[in-house]
């Protein structure tokens, strides 16, 4: 007894799915143990179109992110100085909390543009002003930096890059800004998938395609802490940059085809 034309359709399109998150879930976490940061900007490129909502996407990037995170802070945790941690960590709370709740009244094809409005202007700054300015760690800066990285956090699962400026600059080696950053990512992480459960954003597909990216996950990080040993301390944060710019490049060249497809209809 063969299968039915549309149950082989259905089973073709779901295996898809399954090893797309897979491979995702590889890359994004390879990138987060090599460079510190972006798990959500890889993820999130595609993880929207495999998901049925913005929020369950940002929700199950946010989940294999933590699995990610707490491997590393397991690992780094005696580089991690709290009290240049918290200032930025409990600003970025608080914000990211008030944009979760501003999430189910926004449409996801909003949210997608102001996205990439938002990594075109991360990428011009990066490009303009990033190897000029050197941050101070004040208080004005990390409740600065937490305020952009709630925002981004929030609405689109990507807090990473202003978090990632400020930790790069203040912390002294590699080990001690990939131990804050992943704390700061981790904490953060735990609080807003909280908080998008609240909102109905943690829902059984998301548990179910958790299970499908973890083995993803566990391959990438093994692998990223493999190259991150052997990068070194005076080219490691070049490394950074360079990442940030060629994703954020990426969103640009994709808004921007999107933007041209809209006039021409």
């Amino acid at each position: 007894m063969g299968w039915a034309p549309h149950e082989t359709f259905d089973i073709i399109v779901m295996s898809s799915i399954v090893l797309s998150i897979f491979l995702l879930s590889i890359g994004a976490s390879f990138i987060q143990r090599t460079t510190g940061f972006g798990f959500g900007i890889f993820i999130m490129t595609m993880l929207p179109f495999l998901m049925p909502s913005y929020g369950e996407a940002t929700t199950l990037s946010g989940l294999l992110a933590i699995t990610t995170s707490a491997a590393i802070v397991w690992r780094l945790r005696s580089y991690v100085t709290w009290q240049r941690l918290w200032p930025i960590l409990l600003t970025f709370i608080i914000v990211s909390t008030i944009a979760i709740f501003a999430l189910r009244r926004i449409e996801d094809h909003i949210l997608r543009r102001i996205l990439g409005v938002a990594l075109i202007l991360i990428s011009i700054y990066f490009m303009l002003f990033s190897q000029k300015i050197k941050l101070p760690t004040t208080k004005k800066v990390q409740v600065s930096a937490g305020t952009l990285s709630g925002l981004m956090g929030g609405f689109f699962g990507m807090q990473g890059p202003p978090a990632v400026l400020y930790f790069i600059q203040s912390e002294p080696t590699k080990e001690h800004y990939m131990a804050m950053a992943q704390t700061y990512f981790l904490i953060g992480n735990v609080m807003m998938t909280g908080v998008r459960a609240y909102n109905g954003f943690f829902t059984t597909i998301v548990a179910v395609d958790y299970l499908y990216g973890l083995g993803g996950v566990i391959i990438g990080t093994m692998l990223g802490a493999y190259v991150f040993k052997h990068i070194p301390n005076r080219i490691f944060r070049y490394i950074v940059y360079l990442y940030l710019h060629q994703r954020c490049n990426h969103t640009n060249d994709k808004l921007i085809s999107r933007i041209y497809t809209n006039l021409q209809t």
